[in-house]
């Protein structure tokens, strides 16, 4: 394990010297992607150099017990001593985590997208109530959010609606709500009672950067129209709204929630950079597809991965069987409870795999 985490040390050293190449930072795209290594390496660095000197301090405190013939210097040595150790086994502890191999993507901003599934109206409504969950859970961190697009319904919700999560390390928390949402409550348009099921997905997709994803605007067929929705505000008469088709993929993206054309072309664009790397993404996950079945958070759409049920105030994810009766605390945007258990199990899994 030292020489593992020594290894990253000495790429660090270099990354940190190749940052003050001046051919290095006139070339923008290779700047950033070397600055980026080096801010992910710089949390292990900084606990390894912490370990090296609390090992040098060790080996001063025993060399002082043994050879000193002050009392009170040896008990100031002994007490020290312990108080290192105690450091050094919990430092050992975390080095297996911090050298595992990081997702390049945990750093970004991350678009979501949520859409209504079986369950119609119902479906609809509970998209709303994520919708609303997310963004108390992103003010909760600190985090800015964007709307991007979205399809309301005249009784509430949105058939579809995504936005964007602008914030540090927002796409290592909330990957894990990728796939299927079910709930379970009395719908409010159902007069007599029953208890009916819905389902909503979501989709959490690393916002792609210049650096991340070229595009050829030949490959982009760009269509503008009249914004539509539910609603006078969502009507607009004069074609604002944007639709970008990229022609070698078949993605489509449509923007439509700004006023200014511009606006909705800058948003679609980003929506459209960040599906075309989720989709790369996809592919080379489907590549190795027997490891990804075991994932805790392998992103497939179609994964049931979390009840809320209402009638008995419950949330249960289940890719870990957690169970917590505090779904009104959930849904105002409560999740660190659930997000760090799915870390946890997902760092338990790679550990295990290792």
């Amino acid at each position: 394990m030292i020489e593992k985490l020594q290894a990253v040390e000495d790429r660090y050293m270099e990354l940190e010297s190749m940052l003050g190449d001046p051919s290095i930072i006139s070339d923008v795209k290779r700047f950033t992607k070397i600055n980026r290594e080096h801010s992910a390496l710089e949390n292990v660095v900084n606990k390894f150099r912490t370990y090296k000197k609390i090992c040098e301090t060790i080996d001063e405190d025993k060399i002082v017990l043994e050879e000193s013939d002050d009392d009170e210097l040896k008990s100031l040595a002994a007490e020290e001593l312990n108080s290192l150790r105690r450091e050094k086994d919990n430092l050992e502890k975390e080095f297996p985590i911090l050298l595992l191999p990081k997702d390049p993507n945990d750093d970004k901003n991350v678009i979501v997208e949520i859409r209504g599934g079986v369950g119609g109206d119902e479906a609809a409504l509970f998209a709303g109530d994520l919708f609303r969950m997310y963004n108390r859970y992103a003010e909760r961190q600190g985090w800015k959010v964007d709307l991007m697009d979205s399809n309301p319904t005249t009784i509430g919700g949105f058939k579809e609606v995504s936005f964007a999560v602008e914030g540090y390390g927002a796409y290592s928390k909330l990957k894990y709500e990728s796939g299927a949402h079910r709930v379970q409550r009395i719908p409010v348009t159902e007069s007599s009672g029953r208890i009916h099921t819905s389902a909503v997905t979501v989709a959490v997709l690393p916002e792609a950067e210049d650096v991340d994803i070229e595009i050829n605007p030949n490959d982009l067929r760009i269509d503008t129209y009249c914004a539509s929705g539910a609603g006078g505000q969502y009507v607009n008469r004069t074609e604002t709204a944007i639709r970008i088709t990229h022609l070698p993929t078949g993605i489509v993206v449509q923007c439509q929630d700004e006023k200014s054309q511009l606006k909705n072309k800058e948003k679609a664009m980003r929506v459209l950079r960040s599906r075309i790397l989720d989709q790369a993404k996809q592919e080379q996950n489907d590549a190795i597809a027997a490891d990804r079945k075991n994932q805790v958070g392998s992103g497939d759409r179609s994964e049931r991965i979390r009840t809320y049920n209402f009638p008995q105030g419950r949330v249960t994810d289940h890719r870990i069987g957690l169970t917590l009766h505090k779904l009104d605390s959930v849904l105002n945007g409560d999740l660190d409870e659930i997000i760090s258990a799915l870390i946890t199990a997902d760092q338990s899994r790679r550990l295990a795999s290792n």
